[in-house]
Order: C-alpha cells, then sequence, then structure tokens
C-alpha cells in the first residue's frame, strides 16, 4: 500500500472507536495516543501540516503492532495495519526510522532473518509436498522441529523442508521494508517452485498469513496457482478425526489454557480445530483465557520487538496475566516466537510453558 492509498483508510479511522476495546497497544498502555484512532489522527494531521515528525510522533507511529486485531474488529474493513506500515514504510524512506529498525533491515537484507547471523539452509530434494520451516522455529524454539518431524513421520508424510532459517517477508513490511518483505516471499515460493511442491506445510498462524494474504495483498507477491498452503495443525487435527493418526492422553494434570498465537484473529477459521488438538490430549478441561480466539491479543513477537522492547516485553507480560488470572498453571502454543517469548518471563507468574507440537509428539501413538 502507498502512503497516497493509505490516507483515505486513516481519515476513516481517526475519530473511530470501533475496535478501541481490543487494540493491545492501547490496552497495555492507557494511551489513547497509542491506539488506531489516535495514530490515525496524528498522522491525517501530520498530513494536514499540524503536526511535525520528531521522534516522539515517529516513535508513536512505530508503536503499532501489526497484529490483526484492528481490521478484524472494523464492520467496514479498514486495512488499519496495512495503512500505518504504509506510513512507516515513508519515514523509512524519509531517513526517520529509529536505529533499531535501520539495524533489523541490515540484518534481514543479509540474513533473511534477525534471529541469527548465518545464512539460511540451502533446500535438497524435490517433492510435492513441501514444510516451510521459517527462522522462528529454527532458532526461537528449537523442539519444535524434532517433535513435528516426528508427527511428520507418523503421519506417513515425508515433505521437503524449504525457508529453513527465512522469514516469511511479514516482518519486513511491518517495520516499513515492502521491497525487502517481498523478496523474501519470493524467495520462499522460487524454492517451492524449484522442488516441485504443489502443497506447503507451515507450522503458526503467521506463516499462514504471512504466506498467504499478507503476500498478495500487501507485497504483491502472488503464490504459485498450483500452491496450496495449510497449517500443520489444520492437517494434524483432520487426520486425528478420520482416525489416521492418534494420541494417548497425558498424564500431567496440571491446570493448562491455550493460548492463541500471535496473528491468529488473522485466521479465525483455525480456532476450534487447533483447541480440539490440544483437548485431545490434555487429561483435563482448559482454563479459557480472556483475550482468546476473535479477540486474542498478541505477544511481543511481532517486528515491535525490534522498534519498541519495553512496550512488547508490557504485551507479553499482559498474555501471562491474563493467563494467570484464569488459574492456568501450564501454556500450551504451537507457535516457535509466541513460546519464545512467553517464555521468557512466564516462570515470574508461576507458569510455565509447553510447545503443542512437542506435546502431541509425545503422545502420538502410530498410524491407525
Amino acid at each position: 500500500m502507498q502512503l497516497s492509498n493509505a490516507i483515505p483508510t486513516l481519515e476513516n479511522c481517526r475519530f473511530c472507536l470501533m475496535c478501541r476495546h481490543v487494540a493491545p497497544v492501547g490496552m497495555v498502555t492507557n494511551q489513547e495516543a497509542l491506539t488506531p484512532h489516535g495514530m490515525a489522527l496524528l498522522v491525517t494531521s501530520q498530513q494536514r501540516g499540524l503536526v511535525e515528525w520528531n521522534a516522539e510522533t515517529v516513535g508513536i507511529v512505530f508503536s503499532e503492532v501489526d497484529g490483526g486485531n484492528s481490521r478484524a474488529h472494523c464492520a467496514t474493513d479498514q486495512p488499519f495495519e496495512e495503512a500505518i506500515a504504509a506510513v512507516r514504510a515513508e519515514l523509512v524512506a524519509q531517513g526517520l526510522a529509529p536505529t533499531a529498525v535501520t539495524q533489523l533491515q541490515e540484518q534481514l537484507t543479509r540474513y533473511h532473518t534477525p534471529f541469527a547471523d548465518e545464512q539460511p539452509q540451502a533446500v535438497t530434494g524435490s517433492g510435492e509436498l513441501a514444510l516451510f520451516v521459517g527462522d522462528a522455529a529454527a532458532y526461537l524454539w528449537p523442539p519444535t522441529m524434532p517433535a513435528v518431524l516426528k508427527l511428520l513421520n507418523h503421519a506417513g508424510l515425508e515433505p521437503v523442508e524449504v525457508g529453513h532459517g527465512r522469514n516469511n517477508g511479514l516482518l519486513a513490511q511491518s517495520a516499513g521494508f515492502p521491497e525487502l518483505g517481498a523478496q523474501l516471499a519470493q524467495t520462499t515460493f522460487d524454492e517451492l517452485a524449484a522442488v516441485g511442491a504443489q502443497r506447503l506445510l507451515v507450522l503458526s498462524a503467521e506463516d499462514y498469513y504471512g504466506l498467504n494474504q499478507a503476500a498478495a495483498d500487501r507485497l504483491g507477491v502472488l503464490q504459485p496457482s498450483d500452491l496450496h498452503i495449510r497449517e500443520l495443525t489444520t492437517l494434524l487435527a483432520e487426520q486425528l478425526a478420520a482416525g489416521e493418526i492418534a494420541f494417548c492422553q497425558s498424564d500431567d494434570d496440571t491446570p493448562w489454557a491455550y493460548v492463541d498465537p500471535t496473528h491468529a484473529v488473522r485466521v479465525p477459521e483455525r480456532h476450534e480445530r487447533v483447541r480440539g488438538l490440544v483437548t485431545a490430549v490434555m487429561p483435563t478441561p482448559p482454563r479459557e483465557l480472556f483475550w482468546r480466539t476473535d479477540r486474542a491479543q498478541p505477544v511481543g513477537s511481532t517486528y515491535l520487538q525490534f522498534s519498541n522492547l519495553a512496550l512488547a516485553e508490557r504485551l507479553t507480560r499482559a498474555r501471562l496475566q491474563d493467563a494467570k488470572d484464569s488459574g492456568a498453571q501450564l501454556l500450551i502454543c504451537e507457535d516457535p516466537a509466541t513460546l519464545h517469548h512467553l517464555n521468557r518471563y512466564a516462570g515470574e507468574y508461576g507458569l510455565r510453558v509447553k510447545g503443542l507440537y512437542e506435546l502431541l509428539a509425545g503422545q502420538v501413538i502410530g498410524h491407525q
């Protein structure tokens, strides 16, 4: 989205409070300037010459989390997050982005990930089914891949691994580097074409959104016409329902809650499927968080962890407090980035964190 196309959206948002009750940053800061209508009012005021860009006003624009909550709760489907991302891209182009954001751009350009100083793994093999590993699974939550490969083996699947160590491109677009985001997404699609894949499994809501809607609508990168993308949790849920894979119940009766990962509100059809997988192995009913399913709040796993680390931490701690208030002591999630951020502070709240893929892999009992 170009800035000229973003302004009409922000004009619509500047005096609207429709999504105010689910705006993550506004919820944790209680600062109206950091709500969607506050940010929209700031940008449109700057366009009118009433406000200047300075460290404070630029900092506000780089404090929008891009988690999907605003658009998910907008009756007129205003692309607020995309519009603010376009403003950030303009600020980057003008050399006004915070230093940490510029450093993120340099890291993504060189290594395709902000989480390691190494290139993504080369793709080997070919096949009709591929698995996008990404950078969060590769670097932020190491137990993910052994568990995923065990589950796929029990499901009778041997996908080709692509994008091992590469960001899906959403992080770059959110931070104000749409061309770089497009390059990252296109590289993954090129790998898929090279290996002959027609089906792609992804490990998180973020990767599903990033390589589907975000790649096409926000970056202008179209996936191959014959490619079908699915979350691994969807595949496992379908195989469980069909009796093609089975799990025994865990003997862990710790009060637990499933944490909807960052970007889950952008994939609403997933909510019940993934919960069905968790309840298949846990022996006790769940404790549901208040901020869940269509009003789930992100943790600090978006680009905000680079542009405003303190604010990203506050988002993560808010999710942990919500979980503690529910009476849960064990938090379960499949998204490596969400798990990583929850785990940083979970002990301070008397909570422990468990990856869903590791939980399922520990209870799988094979083909049926």
